[in-house]
C-alpha cells in the first residue's frame, strides 16, 4: 500500500514511501528488522560484538633444553583449555582472573629446535611456534665400587615411576624453590656419563648433588605431601633411602642417599622443613644429597626454579 500525503495549498500529493525505502535500506545495511505496520516502521538492532582473541604467553622467552615451558592462557570462559605438544596433552590449571597455565617439560635427550604448542579454548584454537635452543652438557665418569653397581629392581622403578606420574590438581608449592642442603654443588643437572667405563646412552645426570657434611639437614625445596618412602633395607639398591614430595600439579622432588628419614608417607612438609639427614646409601660413592625435579614424570633443571621461581 502507497501512503499519499496533501501538502495543503499547493494541491500536490508527494509519495512518502521514498523516504520510508531510504531509511529502510539504511536499517538494512546495519542489520536492522523492519516492520511496517499502519505506515509505522519499527526497527530492532542487533549488536554484534567483536569475539575476544584467545591469550597465551609462554615462558621463559628464550628456553634450553632442560627448561620448564610454562603457559598462561586468558580466556573468557569457565570452561578448562587443552594445550598439546607434538600430541601429547599436557594439563591446565586454573591460576585466578580467568587464567590457566600448563608446564611443558623439556630434557637433556631431545633435540633442539621448534616445538609446536596448540591451545584450544573458548572455541579458538592458537598455534605457537616455541624455539628450544640447544644447550652443552659436561661429561662424567663414574666408578661405582663393589656392591654399588646394582642395575636396581623392577620393584625398587615400579614404585619410584608411579610416584613420579602423580598429578594432583592442588599447587603446593609457592615462589621459588629452596636449596634442600647447604653443601657444595659437585654435579650439575643434565649431566652425561660414563658408569665403570661404559657411557650411559639414554642417561642424563637427573638433578643435582650436593656434597654436605654426612648427617646434614636436607630439607623439603617446597611445599608437598610425602608420596614416597624407600629404603635401602627394602630393596631401593639405586636410589637408597629416598623421599619423595608432590608438590601438586605434576611437579614432585625426589631426594636421595639420606643417611636418615624423618617423615612417613602421608605427611604434608611445608617448605623448609627437615625431612631426613644427607647419607651416602644406594648407588652412591660418597656422601651426597641427590635432588631431581620432575614435571609429568620428566626430569627437568631445578635450577630455574629456585632462582626465578615458576608461578
Amino acid at each position: 500500500m502507497i501512503m499519499t500525503v496533501n501538502r495543503g495549498n499547493c494541491g500536490e500529493s508527494t509519495e512518502i514511501v521514498a523516504d520510508v525505502i531510504l531509511r529502510w535500506r539504511q536499517l538494512k545495511a546495519n542489520h536492522l528488522i523492519a516492520t511496517f505496520s499502519g505506515g509505522i516502521v519499527a526497527g530492532f538492532l542487533s549488536f554484534a560484538l567483536p569475539v575476544q582473541a584467545l591469550q597465551v604467553v609462554v615462558t621463559p622467552a628464550n628456553p634450553q633444553l632442560g627448561d620448564t615451558l610454562s603457559v598462561v592462557i586468558q580466556v573468557d570462559s569457565s570452561d578448562t583449555p587443552t594445550v598439546s605438544v607434538q600430541q601429547k596433552n599436557y594439563p591446565a590449571f586454573p591460576i585466578g582472573n580467568g587464567r590457566f597455565r600448563a608446564l611443558l617439560p623439556t630434557t637433556p635427550v631431545e633435540k633442539p629446535g621448534a616445538r609446536l604448542v596448540q591451545v584450544a579454548g573458548d572455541g579458538q584454537v592458537q598455534k605457537l611456534s616455541v624455539q628450544v635452543r640447544d644447550r652443552d652438557f659436561p661429561t662424567q665418569s663414574i666408578w661405582l665400587p663393589p656392591g654399588k653397581d646394582s642395575e636396581g629392581t623392577d620393584a625398587e622403578f615400579d614404585r619410584v615411576d608411579a610416584f613420579k606420574a602423580l598429578v594432583t590438581s592442588e599447587k603446593f608449592w609457592d615462589g621459588k624453590l629452596l636449596r634442600p642442603n647447604s653443601g657444595e654443588i659437585t654435579t650439575i643437572y643434565g649431566v652425561r656419563r660414563y658408569y665403570n667405563g661404559v657411557f650411559a646412552q639414554d642417561y642424563y645426570h637427573r638433578g643435582v648433588d650436593y656434597a654436605g657434611a654426612y648427617g646434614s639437614p636436607v630439607v623439603a625445596p617446597a611445599a608437598g605431601r610425602v608420596s614416597l618412602v624407600g629404603r635401602e633395607s627394602q630393596g631401593f639398591k639405586i636410589h637408597g633411602n629416598v623421599v619423595g614430595l608432590d608438590h601438586g600439579q605434576g611437579v614432585a622432588s625426589i631426594l636421595m642417599h639420606l643417611s636418615r628419614i624423618d617423615v612417613k608417607e602421608g605427611d604434608f612438609v611445608k617448605a623448609g622443613q627437615v625431612i631426613g639427614a644427607l647419607g651416602s646409601t644406594g648407588a652412591s660413592t660418597g656422601p651426597h644429597l641427590h635432588w631431581g625435579l620432575y614435571v609429568h614424570g620428566q626430569s627437568i633443571d631445578p635450577v630455574p626454579w629456585r632462582l626465578q621461581g615458576v608461578e
